[in-house]
C-alpha cells in the first residue's frame, strides 16, 4: 500500500525508500538490536537501517582478523 502524505495524496516515491528485504542474524544481534531500541525508543529495524545508512555514507569496510 503506497504512503500517503497529509492531504490523502499518494507519495509516489514512497516504494522508492526503502525494500523488504529477508536476511538471517544471530540471536544476539538481534537481543541486542532490541534492547538498544527498547533503551532509544526506536525500532529495532530503524536501528539496522541508520547503522547500515552510516556505513554507507562512511565508506567503511569490513574488518576481519581470523584468531
Amino acid at each position: 500500500m503506497p504512503s500517503r502524505r497529509p492531504g490523502g495524496r499518494k507519495n509516489p516515491y514512497a516504494r522508492k525508500l526503502k525494500k523488504q528485504v529477508t536476511i538471517r542474524l544471530g540471536e544476539d544481534v538481534i537481543a541486542y538490536l532490541k534492547s538498544l531500541a527498547e533503551e532509544t525508543g526506536i525500532p529495532y529495524q530503524s536501528l539496522i537501517n541508520l547503522y547500515l545508512r552510516d556505513c554507507v555514507v562512511q565508506k567503511r569496510k569490513l574488518s576481519m582478523k581470523w584468531q
